[in-house]
């Protein structure tokens, strides 16, 4: 039998208790079978996101000796700098463009209904990216990055919509754990994108085997190649196939349907489903009540959102912006820097099909050892240390480890010095997902208020994004040998790896001062953290009507 609760609106109700709603019975609720559900239905939109993401990183030096090769070059061919810069970053542009987007038509519309569009983007997107034909490379390139770009969008949507859904239908003191453990799944997906990517081309190298460049330049790259780069952008929309029933199936979440959409009943129907209790309200109080709040007491960049949260949201996109510089230069060139330090044989050493196998069984191993297991630290631990510490540690520890790889760099590029360069390497992953890289998805879904949720949350991504992209675009360069003649083909002399390493622990500095800004809300109401209950309990007035 469902229990019966009646939601009394009184003035005097306790502080969860808006506009007639009774939030406390969320923010106290037990773990439900839909907490569990939910976990699962938005977190495999991020293992789709980080799959979709980070597989390109693996395809890249595929796509090179595919299309770029030059006759009688010692080197294997590869992506020329502005064509390598566009398929990397693409997809951060389009995912900056969709956090703003549906981070703000989150709020508009709602979560539940612009959720599953974001899902069919992606997998449309997949597919189209797998598709991407033309009579020259520059036309395959251009139509990857078309597709790469809306790709992106999709996956964009889900940072703020995932995050914001999970928050306001999760009690007070699991929160934390529950978005923890959906963007936790991001690291399911990197890993699952480097095993598809070691099967795969495991598979045609049994299937086509070839010689290494050094000894046949052309037939090392068989012309079977061209579809494994396909099969493995093409099994990105598998997964989001797979979850798009589920999710169109969840139901809006109470908080926004009664303090932005002002439909209480609708409020207390879904979350009589997710609670498993019968919930009524006192429709004669509630009337009482929302005549005297004022839900639009301030706008969005208002002088009092500013005020009142200004300082939160340059915390949370700042911390969002130079924790993204970092990760993605990592995750995304890490081929680079273990070919930088003799990890990764030369690649004339190795045919087009080797090389890939090995790049992403480096990365399939980073994964494991360091990127999985910091999320899930995250997951069982942030409810009780708390965001702060998690994030101020993380940025601490990833500049420690970097500067570590960094000054001594000469000793660390020899061959009895590798397997330790990995480990601390991977020890900058690990404090990244057990650190910022997660806490800065946490926090913007907690500390703003409902009206502004969503938004605010696709604003710090959107920074975060930036970021991203700057991190993409700037290491491919930056990390270019200072000796033009130990450079990729046709790039320009950078700094180094060494001072590249040096310049990203600075940036983890940067992201350490930002936290400061930012406040706990380790066991505190999205309420409490918003100010919303300083809203109703003292509405704002104009003043043509102040007395």
């Amino acid at each position: 039998m469902a229990t019966s609760i009646e939601v009394a609106a009184a003035a005097n109700h306790e502080k969860q208790s808006l506009g007639g709603f009774d939030f406390h019975i969320m923010d106290k609720a037990k773990i439900q079978w839909y907490h569990l559900k939910a976990v699962v239905i938005t977190g495999m939109g991020f293992f789709t996101d980080a799959y979709d993401l980070f597989c390109i990183s693996l395809v890249t030096k595929l796509l090179g000796r595919i299309y770029y090769h030059q006759e009688a070059s010692s080197k294997p061919g590869s992506l020329p700098p502005n064509v390598a810069a566009a398929v990397n970053g693409v997809a951060l542009c389009g995912t900056l463009a969709g956090q703003l987007f549906f981070g703000w038509l989150g709020d508009k519309l709602g979560r539940k209904r612009v959720y599953g569009i974001t899902l069919m983007l992606m997998v449309f997107s997949s597919i189209g990216s797998a598709l991407s034909f033309g009579s020259s490379p520059e036309a395959v390139m251009a139509t990857l990055c078309f597709f790469r770009f809306w790709l992106g969008f999709g996956i964009g949507g889900d940072y703020p919509l995932s995050a914001t859904i999970m928050a306001e239908y999760s009690a007070k003191t699991t929160r934390g754990t529950f978005i923890a453990a959906v963007f936790a799944m991001q690291g399911f997906g990197i890993l699952a994108g480097g095993a598809v990517a070691v099967f795969i081309s495991h598979v045609f190298q049994k299937l086509f085997p070839a010689k290494p460049y050094s000894v046949d330049p052309v037939g090392s790259t068989p012309a079977e190649a061209d579809y494994v780069w396909r099969i493995i952008l093409l099994l990105g929309a598998l997964p989001a196939v797979l979850t798009y029933y589920w999710r169109l199936r969840l139901p809006e979440t109470p908080r926004y349907t009664a303090l932005v959409a002002k439909d209480q009943q609708k409020a207390c129907q879904d979350m009589s489903k997710v609670l498993n209790v019968e919930i009524q309200i006192d429709t004669k109080n509630n009337t009482i009540i929302t005549e005297e709040r004022n839900d639009s007491s301030f706008g969005l960049f208002s002088s009092q959102f500013l005020k009142q949260h200004g300082k939160h949201l340059l915390g949370t996109a700042a911390a969002w912006f130079f924790v993204d510089v970092a990760y993605y230069s990592q995750n995304l060139f890490q081929k680079d820097i273990f070919s930088a330090v003799g990890w990764l044989p030369a690649a004339k050493t190795m045919s087009a099909l080797d090389e890939l196998f090995k790049i992403s069984r480096a990365q399939f191993l980073i994964a494991l050892c360091g990127t999985v297991p910091g999320y899930w630290f995250t997951v069982a631990l942030i409810d009780r240390i708390g965001r702060f510490k998690i994030q101020a540690v993380g940025f601490f520890f990833m500049s420690a480890f970097m500067f570590a790889l960094a000054l001594p760099y000469n000793h660390w590029i020899a061959a009895r010095n590798h397997a330790w360069f990995v480990v601390i390497y991977g020890l900058t992953f690990f404090f990244a997902n057990f650190g910022p890289n997660a806490t800065t998805f946490i926090v913007p879904a907690e500390i703003f208020p409902a009206r502004f949720r969503s938004t605010c949350h696709g604003i710090s991504a959107a920074a975060g994004k930036a970021g991203a992209v700057v991190g993409a675009f700037g290491f491919l360069y930056a990390a270019q040998s200072q000796d033009k003649t130990k450079t990729d083909a046709r790039y320009p002399a950078g700094i180094g790896m060494k001072n590249s390493l040096i310049v990203l622990g600075v940036i983890n500095l940067f992201g350490l001062i930002f936290t400061f800004l930012v406040p706990e809300s380790k066991g505190k109401s999205l309420e409490e953290m918003s100010r919303e209950n300083e809203d109703q309990e003292q509405p704002n007035f104009d003043s043509s009507t102040r007395v």
